[in-house]
């Protein structure tokens, strides 16, 4: 079972498609199109190209394919956002910038999985949707650290940093719902916009 994605070796760089199997690609192609609960076994089977008893070889159920696919995309953005981190070296501001960044080319990119991730967390089992949900505060934490630091350094002048960190992370985030890869602005027009927009969230000079 491959539920993996390839290394990142530079967050801004995206293949074209991730380094899914066959089966996980064709779930997660179905859960953007109809929804968790609108995917029967039997289509995922069809875009797989698959008998129905050839697709329970691979997954055992719809639940554990859901999984893997939130998994790997929140893998996959985490080690993104932790590189983009650590190119800002240790400035807050630049640190900001950057998983703003980071995040904005992600949800441009992969809006596929920001959908699924942001609609079909109530589809989880408890278990799944506990950790999960875990692994996204992690990545909040991640930005919170840096509005944090900038904030003790004057650099930021919001009085309420954690509750711009959140705003900044949600409109991030939200990109995966409205961006088309095929309109008139790039991922990277929209990064350096929403940068902007956070900078102005946060006061920053």
């Amino acid at each position: 079972m491959n539920v993996g994605l390839r290394s990142v070796s530079d967050w801004r760089t995206f293949p074209p498609s991730p380094d899914f199997d066959s089966v996980l690609a064709a779930a997660a192609d179905s859960f953007v199109a109809l929804g968790y609960h609108g995917t029967t076994m039997r289509e995922i089977a069809k875009r797989a190209d698959l008998s129905v008893p050839g697709l329970y070889h691979h997954y055992p159920s719809k639940q554990n394919m859901l999984v893997a696919v939130m998994d790997a995309a929140m893998a996959d953005l985490r080690a993104r956002l932790e590189a983009a981190d650590a190119e800002g070296e240790g400035d807050p501001v630049r640190r900001l910038e950057l998983l703003v960044s980071a995040l904005v080319l992600y949800h441009c990119h992969r809006k596929g999985f920001g959908m699924i991730a942001a609609s079909e967390m109530r589809s989880l089992e408890p278990a799944s949707r506990k950790r999960i949900a875990r692994r996204r505060t992690e990545i909040q934490r991640m930005v919170d650290t840096a509005v944090l630091d900038g904030a003790a350094r004057g650099l930021f002048r919001t009085p309420f940093p954690l509750d711009a960190s959140r705003a900044v992370v949600t409109m991030s985030a939200a990109v995966a719902t409205w961006y088309q890869l095929t309109g008139p602005m790039t991922p990277e027009d929209v990064a350096e916009r929403y940068v902007d927009y956070a900078l102005a969230v946060l006061g920053a000079d």
